[in-house]
């Protein structure tokens, strides 16, 4: 099989550059969740950094790659709060900007005890956009990978267009959509949507992966949840199961499939590989509490994919034909 990618991280370069957001999420539990205007007593009550590039980034040190953040806090204390476990990790915060009089992004996240399944509430000050102006060249030139999300497009781009210049591989994580996505989703190498992204844009999660692969993804991929991920290469259409787990909390589950993806890329993995790599990670993270709860190292993915635990777990949905495309 054909590795996804063949060029290494240059000499002195950073293995994955990421470039979007980081927030202080307030998770709380319950089982049941209550009805819409209802209300129930919750089983706990937790604060935990988070953020989509910030968390995949962690997951990328947890798997001994060197990474650097672009980002941005706001003055208030909630910003060491979200610093911290990427300064422990030794993830290069050099480039995060620190906005004085902005409240640093927020999140609140409701989890269904029952499933682990959680619904999401996030808020971000116009005042952390990043702007063009925000992206260092040289560190995203001597990158392996270019991670990025789709908060900060104006920034987003013109990394994209610096790493692409360098070689470096572009990786998308789409999740919401805006008037800038279709831009976002051409500069990237490897596009990787949400399930509801991918229904909502384009109709479902095969015809969202068959569309960027025609439009030049080298591999498109949307991930499903529970039921894995799904992904298109020319004109192969692959289905990656998930790795079945207890889950206790699945938020950050994309976060460490976007992180374990570009370590696929950088080992050399061929695409179905790299699913079932970034599938594993996924599914571990969901067995701690928070974004960052869980986050696996190697040996944990590779003891997991070999006792071939890659059916989803007891109660989760399989998509409908409909969701696939």
């Amino acid at each position: 099989m054909q590795a996804l990618w063949q060029r290494a991280t240059p000499p002195g370069g950073v293995d994955v550059v990421g470039l979007g957001q980081a927030s202080l999420d307030q998770v709380g539990i319950a089982s049941p969740l209550p009805a819409a205007a209802g209300k129930a007593r919750m089983d706990a009550w937790h604060e935990c950094p988070g953020g989509q590039i910030a968390t995949a980034l962690l997951a990328c040190r947890q798997l001994e790659r060197s990474a650097a953040f672009i980002g941005s806090v706001g003055g208030d204390a909630a910003a060491e709060r979200v610093l911290e476990p990427l300064r422990e990790a030794g993830v290069d915060i050099a480039n995060v900007r620190r906005i004085d009089g902005a409240q640093t992004q927020r999140a609140m996240i409701w989890i269904d005890r029952a499933s682990g399944e959680r619904t999401v509430f996030w808020h971000r000050e116009a005042a952390l956009t990043l702007r063009a102006t925000d992206v260092p060249e040289p560190l995203v030139a001597n990158a392996g990978v270019l991670l990025m999300d789709a908060g900060d497009p104006a920034a987003s781009l013109a990394a994209a267009q610096i790493a692409r210049a360098a070689g470096a591989a572009i990786v998308l994580d789409a999740d919401g959509d805006s008037k800038e996505l279709d831009t976002l989703l051409a500069a990237a190498d490897f596009p990787v949507l949400s399930r509801d992204l991918a229904q909502a844009r384009f109709g479902g999660a095969e015809a969202a992966a068959r569309a960027l692969a025609r439009a030049g993804a080298r591999l498109a991929v949307v991930t499903l949840g529970a039921a894995g991920s799904l992904a298109v290469e020319g004109e192969r259409t692959l289905r990656s199961p998930a790795l079945a787990v207890a889950a206790i909390d699945t938020t950050g589950a994309g976060d460490a499939f976007h992180g374990a993806f570009c370590d696929a890329l950088l080992s050399g993995h061929a695409a179905e590989a790299a699913l079932a790599w970034s599938n594993a990670a996924a599914g571990l993270n969901c067995t701690g509490l928070g974004a960052q709860g869980a986050l696996p190292d190697r040996a944990r993915i590779e003891r997991s994919l070999g006792e071939g635990a890659t059916s989803p777990p007891p109660g989760s949905r399989a998509p409908s034909p409909g969701e696939l495309g």
